[in-house]
């Protein structure tokens, strides 16, 4: 994609920057990350790792309507902000029934997604621009799949799979139909709140470590793992946030609105939602081997690892792809070359397979220092 031209800044959103009430709102988020990711750290089988993956797509669609939503709405009112506030609450009660969300928690969890859907509708609609309307495009596929997970809670197992498979069907239909053209975006929130979303996601990795170890005794390979977990989070963010962000916001503040607009669904969006994605497996990966970093280990979290550290990857592409700020080629080979890692993992243990992902990161990362010359 070639990068707009910078003759002229089209029209956005009034709102600049990330408010204080959105990060608060983000602590209910960490928490749903939490439970997304101690339901896949010690799945019962591939069925948990897909149930998991579709109450993912439906959390985090929502979620990402009301980062939508916070750059066309100040939060300065008293009546937004209580609306706000039992938004959060909405999103909490869905957190508190992740766990249980297909085993008599569904009910909960349907019911905190229509209030976050409905109060994500009525504030969009105090909007000072054109999304006050452009909500009308979007809205009905929100309440749709809400209302699919709704009836999903009164079908017994399996039988829910397909109506939740559904619901999320439903929601990605929209972006095939391109019902978010009309609305507007405000370029530097836009981007800074999702660069929020992925330290969000990457803090989560890191407490899921501390977890992991809870009253283990400290001996020198777990705490060798520790740090090793930390380093693999630290390259995550610097794959993402060493210019690449900055770029970003370059390029999505000089987009046309139709630019702009499939670039928040593509980048944004879809990019995203894998990079996230990944980091919640990554989080369940180290949270289960920081626990038995030496001796036979436990086959899942090799899997979760390896397999997080791929998605995020291919995910990051699709966002660069997006916001034409990089091929990634060397992204998707690494992504590609990780796999083979994983008999490593499995035969040595958690630790030697640990350090090989650091290794082949930390060569990713020198690699494209050394193809960039603006990069040091």
């Amino acid at each position: 994609m070639t990068t707009p031209s910078l003759s002229s800044v089209p029209a956005e959103a009034a709102v600049q920057r990330v408010g204080t009430i959105e990060l608060f709102f983000d602590l209910v988020f960490v928490f749903a990350l939490t439970q997304l990711t101690s339901l896949v750290a010690h799945p019962h089988g591939l069925a948990d790792c897909g149930k998991a993956l579709l109450v993912f797509m439906t959390l985090m669609w929502i979620y990402d309507g009301y980062v939508w939503l916070g750059g066309n709405v100040e939060f300065g009112g008293e009546r937004q902000r209580r609306l706000i506030f039992v938004a959060m609450g909405g999103f909490f009660v869905m957190a508190l029934s992740i766990p249980t969300v297909f085993y008599g928690g569904g009910l909960p969890y349907a019911l905190g997604l229509l209030t976050v859907t409905s109060i994500h509708a009525l504030l969009f609609k105090t909007a000072q621009n054109s999304s006050a309307q452009a909500i009308w495009q979007i809205a009905p596929y929100n309440f749709g799949a809400a209302l699919l997970v709704l009836a999903a809670a009164f079908v017994r197992p399996p039988y829910d799979w397909p109506i939740w498979a559904a619901a999320v069907a439903t929601l990605l239909s929209s972006t095939f139909l391109g019902r978010e053209r009309r609305f507007q975006l405000s370029p530097r929130h836009f981007v800074e709140r999702h660069g929020l979303i992925i330290i969000i996601a990457l803090g989560e990795s890191i407490v899921a470590v501390g977890s992991g170890v809870g009253k283990l005794a400290l001996t020198g390979p777990l705490l060798v793992y520790g740090v090793l977990a930390l380093m693999l989070s630290a390259m995550l963010w610097w794959t993402y946030f060493h210019r690449d962000d900055a770029r970003a916001e370059h390029i999505f503040l000089h987009a046309t609105p139709e630019q702009r607009s499939r670039m928040a669904i593509s980048g944004y969006g879809y990019g995203h939602f894998a990079m996230v994605c990944g980091i919640i497996l990554i989080a369940a990966g180290l949270k289960v081997g920081v626990a038995h970093p030496t001796g036979h280990p436990d086959a899942i979290g090799i899997w979760n690892l390896t397999f997080g550290i791929s998605v995020y990857l291919v995910g990051d592409v699709i966002y660069r792809r997006a916001l034409g700020i990089g091929p990634g080629w060397v992204r998707l080979l690494l992504a590609a070359v990780l796999l083979l890692t994983i008999p490593v993992g499995l035969i040595y243990g958690a630790l030697p397979h640990l350090v090989l992902c650091v290794l082949l990161l930390t060569s990713l990362l020198w690699l494209e220092a050394a193809r960039d010359p603006q990069d040091g």
